[in-house]
């Protein structure tokens, strides 16, 4: 199970690269088309024609980030079989925020961090939340 933890882990870290890096080229085009656009504003131009070359850099900065963010997006389900059992591991989170906020009075909002260790075999999840909240959770 430590293997399967470590190459999901793996995976998120190069999703995470990923959409980095394309905020990053956004971020650039950015850059090139607002200096481009400043480079075409001449000193007898009006500021609505300067606003609307400005507009237009944006418009396309906007597609570009729009492309990034939805060629980055992967859909994964993940569930976890042991001796003729199955859990969703989305369900497995739903019931960990549920514990949280019935036995540790916290909001959803406040857990920025959740770290899950399930045991089949007792049928139970324990769960670290926020580096300090911990418990345990029956299947």
């Amino acid at each position: 199970m430590a293997r399967a933890k470590k190459t999901t882990t793996a995976k998120v870290m190069e999703q995470v690269k990923e959409v980095k890096d394309a905020a990053v080229q956004a971020g650039k085009e950015m850059k090139e088309a607002a200096v481009t656009a400043a480079k075409e504003v001449k000193a007898d131009e009006t500021v609505e024609k300067a606003a609307a070359k400005v507009d237009a850099a944006v418009e396309k900065v906007e597609k570009a980030v729009k492309k990034a963010a939805t060629k980055k997006s992967v859909k994964e389900t993940v569930f976890v079989q042991y001796l003729g059992s199955e859990f969703d591991v989305e369900d497995l989170k739903k019931m960990v925020k549920e514990a949280c906020v019935n036995e540790h009075k916290m909001k959803v909002s406040e857990i920025a961090s959740m770290t899950l260790y399930v045991k089949p075999e007792e049928m139970a999840v324990y769960y670290v939340v926020n580096e300090g909240v911990t418990g345990k959770v029956q299947l």
